[in-house]
């Protein structure tokens, strides 16, 4: 009966967050139109490896990315680092760590995310090779994540977070909250997972670069130089709500699976599926695959493979290392790498 209830309370969780985001239209493509994009960069190379499918996995510090109800299943102190080689010369960065609380039944966390684009010469119009100046631009988010397991079975997490985005000298910011659940069925190996990401304010640019001079009346001699500001025009987050499920499998002598398929409802293209899977021997060596943006409208990325090593042994201080690569089609390939420590 208890775990008929619970189920019965993740279902009520889906159909809530599904009606919530029910408003917003995803039959058209709307890639571009909205701030702070870098939020749709995955994080992780396990994660990418596996296509982003991951909502219903999330049992490592990147859990505070994908599903922050996921972190309180993890019993370790765990700090992960991930650093990828972005399309057209950028970097992404993420740090995240977790602090289990086990008397609170609770597991807290901390993350960063950073896009930087490194460094442009100043062109002009009179100019155009340059100007022997240089601008840069990043976007960045931090956030703290509280989780807490309700019973063996089922968790919920939060995560509040401010995002940032500047370009030369503009900059502008908001707030924005992640919710997740995390379900273990009663089959073994079978978990559900559920999540919202983004959801706060919009973003608009200020900066001193923004900051000219007019003349409102040429007819009036008197008065030609009016210190006046552009006002840049604000842009919603993009909002995306994940549904997952994933499967594990004990091999025996040949090792271990794992399967797993999100459901994906964004708030500025169209729906897509992310699908991944996972092969490890001897719980220390893992090969994996997936596909992302499965039936999106547009989507020029798709196929993702990588590896990677996992070791830990109680008493001792354990370390994963990951690797993935993804197809971008046209923009060439992106490439993850990941490392993890868990603290014993």
């Amino acid at each position: 009966m208890k775990n008929l209830k619970y189920v019965a309370l993740f279902t009520i969780w889906f159909f809530s967050f599904g009606s919530l985001f029910a408003q917003f239209e995803t039959e058209v493509s709307g890639v571009g139109t909205n701030a702070a994009s870098f939020l749709e960069i995955g994080v992780g190379a396990r994660a990418m490896a596996m296509g982003g499918s991951y909502v219903a996995v999330a049992d490592d510090p990147t859990a505070l990315y994908y599903n922050p109800a996921g972190i309180v299943w993890m019993n370790n102190v765990q700090i992960e680092v991930m650093h990828n080689e972005w399309l057209v010369g950028t970097d992404y960065d993420f740090i995240g760590a977790t602090l289990p609380l086990p008397f609170f039944n609770s597991t807290i966390g901390v993350s960063m995310i950073m896009l930087n684009y490194g460094d442009q010469p100043v062109r002009t119009t009179e100019r155009p090779e340059g100007t022997g100046e240089t601008y840069g631009a990043r976007d960045y988010a931090v956030a703290l994540t509280w989780a807490s397991a309700l019973t063996n079975r089922f968790s919920f997490g939060m995560t509040g977070k401010y995002i940032n985005q500047k370009i030369w000298n503009e900059t502008g910011g908001t707030f924005a909250l992640d919710l997740g659940v995390f379900y273990s069925t009663p089959v073994k190996g079978l978990k559900l997972g559920m999540s919202m990401s983004n959801f706060g304010g919009e973003i608009s640019l200020r900066g001193r670069d923004l900051a000219t001079t007019t003349d409102p009346d040429e007819k009036n001699l008197n008065v030609d130089r009016i210190p006046v500001s552009y006002e840049t025009g604000s842009y919603p987050l993009p909002i995306l709500f994940r549904a997952g499920i994933s499967y594990q499998q004990d091999l025996g002598a040949l090792g271990s699976m794992v399967a797993s398929t999100d459901l994906n409802h964004p708030s500025n293209t169209t729906e897509s599926i992310n699908m991944g899977f996972e092969y490890g021997y001897a719980g220390i060596f893992f090969l994996r695959a997936g596909y992302e943006n499965l039936y999106e409208q547009d989507a020029i990325n798709g196929l993702t493979v990588g590896g990677g090593i996992d070791y830990f042994e109680r008493g001792k201080m354990g370390f994963r290392v990951d690797y993935a690569y993804s197809d971008w089609g046209p923009l060439e390939n992106a490439h993850r790498f990941s490392v993890g420590i868990i603290f014993d």
